[in-house]
């Protein structure tokens, strides 16, 4: 076989805010440089380094591509190995084949102490084959869960960027539901299954552990194009104990200031969090379980005290409660802004069905009732982001 190799640049992914040019290759960010430098949070910077919703686009004949990629794999000490993250490769949006990369950089974690370590280790390859030998789109979803560095792109045919499909642009903002937590792969995140749904193209700023209301992410989301927008407020204030509901309300205010000031009349839909009984109305921090970690499935246990709410401990149903009256104060001023209470997408009787297995996260069942719930609910003609241009 004869390879062609083509330089990895910005104009083949789609998804990322950012690019850095790295001693290997390209290191795609979903939170531009500027944000990344107004916080030095380790957790944060391993969440928007995640490629969630990231993928390569190009037009091509190829039968046979390889990817060569960077990825780095977090241990946790104590804990079983973590599968491989997922290639997924689409061809005119249909699935055509999964792939990992072994090898890679080594990030292993210790809860127990609170210390990480970083090993370099060498890259791997990705490779799918039989694909159709005709003009063709091609996607490769990057692992939405493990940080990779793009090295070398060769194909069995020449490549070029793919044309903009002309669909509307869904820029989306949550936590590590949004992330993708425990998802089957980078096309089966909630977020990813309501695009498709939607016939939308999808930029995912679920960020694991860090949707704060932090004004760097509000200016990210101001500064992006889009056509549609959604913030999932709500179970990362709670879970990291970071603010109270005095300053909450203000915050959640600003934020919304923020992203009104690129986007004054774009639909704008804000969601409440799911169901987490263990946080519905048990204040935080959340704090990992470490004696579960043997088991293979960390689980996490709320470590506030209800009586605490009467100061203003933030939970889970008092947030929800601020933010369906914040909407329905600004909603009288703003025609495009909606609200979704987050239970409509996993309530009561889902949590009975499909139970959060670390008590916090959906699994790959419950990503998929939420993507298409979501999907129903917003994008359908009653729903705030209906196809109004026909």
């Amino acid at each position: 076989m004869t390879w062609i190799s083509t330089p990895l640049t910005a104009d083949l992914l789609r998804g990322a805010l950012d690019v850095e040019h790295t001693e290997h290759g390209l290191l795609p960010h979903r939170l531009p440089a500027r944000a990344r430098a107004q916080c030095a949070d380790p957790q944060l910077a391993m969440a928007e380094s995640q490629p969630s919703g990231v993928r390569l686009v190009f037009r091509t004949r190829a039968t046979a591509v390889e990817l060569d990629t960077r990825p780095t794999k977090r241990v946790y000490v104590g804990a079983p190995p973590r599968p491989d993250g997922v290639y997924e490769l689409l061809v005119d949006g249909r699935p055509m084949g999964r792939s990992s990369v072994i090898g890679g950089d080594t990030l292993t974690i210790d809860l127990a102490a609170g210390t990480s370590e970083h090993r370099s280790g060498p890259p791997g390859t990705a490779r799918f084959t039989a694909l159709p030998a005709t003009d063709k789109t091609v996607e490769i979803w990057l692992p939405h869960n493990e940080t990779t560095e793009l090295v070398a792109l060769r194909t069995d045919a020449p490549v070029e960027p793919a044309p903009d499909p002309g669909r509307r642009i869904w820029l989306h903002h949550g936590s590590s539901i949004s992330h993708g937590s425990d998802a089957a792969g980078p096309t089966s995140t909630w977020p990813a299954l309501a695009a498709f749904r939607g016939g939308v193209e999808l930029v995912n700023l679920g960020l694991a552990g860090s949707a704060l209301l932090d004004p760097f992410t509000a200016r990210a989301l101001r500064d992006t194009p889009a056509d549609l927008i959604s913030v999932k407020l709500g179970i990362n204030v709670v879970n990291a104990d970071v603010m109270r509901l005095r300053a909450f309300g203000p915050a959640v205010h600003g934020f919304l200031d923020t992203v009104r000031e690129g986007h004054p009349a774009t639909p704008l839909l804000v969601v409440s969090p799911i169901l987490c009984p263990v946080h519905e109305d048990t204040p935080g921090p959340s704090a990992p379980d470490l004696g579960s970690l043997g088991s293979g499935r960390l689980r996490f246990r709320a470590m506030g005290d209800p009586a605490e709410r009467a100061s203003g401990k933030l939970t889970l149903t008092v947030i929800r409660d601020e933010l369906a009256r914040i909407v329905a104060r600004r909603a009288a001023d703003d025609p495009h802004l909606y609200h979704l209470d987050g239970r409509e997408l996993y309530g009561e009787r889902d949590h009975t069905e499909l139970p959060l297995p670390d008590d916090l996260h959906p699994d790959a069942a419950a990503h998929r009732r939420i993507g298409e719930r979501f999907a129903r609910l917003a994008f359908t003609a009653d729903g705030p982001f209906a196809d109004r241009s026909a």
